[in-house]
């Protein structure tokens, strides 16, 4: 998997649990999906079609600094599947913690907002025929 975004829980974030709230790091994931997304279609035209079950396993406070990594699964005639994956860091260990991930699917549209074949495109290609 690639680092495709790092974040870092602010006071503004958490919900009435002193966690991050859930729909900040939903918001979270879906711009680092999407913005994967786009960087390996080649087209900044992608849509959100759906976010499979996420599952927090781990608590988020504030101060503590996330990294989420995404990696391409599939890729249709106008979509693509990325898993995506948020991690704790934990700077003096050195380490990862796993706190939830989700598999994604993206839609490349049109301006009248249709879906449309994903183009030609060298870093698709490469997926394709690598697996």
């Amino acid at each position: 998997m690639e680092l495709i975004a790092t974040k870092i829980c602010k006071t503004s974030d958490i919900g009435v649990n002193d966690n991050l709230f859930g729909g900040v790091m939903l918001a979270w994931l879906d711009e680092a999906g999407g913005t994967l997304a786009a960087a390996k279609c080649c087209s900044p035209n992608m849509i959100t079609l759906k976010m499979s079950e996420v599952i927090f396993k781990k608590p988020v406070r504030v101060k503590e600094h996330i990294r989420i990594y995404g990696k391409v699964i599939g890729v249709g005639t106008s979509s693509i599947r990325i898993f995506v994956e948020a991690r704790r860091i934990d700077f003096v260990s050195d380490s990862e913690e796993a706190v939830c991930s989700t598999e994604m699917l993206f839609v490349k549209i049109n301006e009248e907002g249709k879906a449309t074949p994903i183009d030609d495109c060298a870093k698709l290609d490469a997926l394709k025929n690598n697996g």
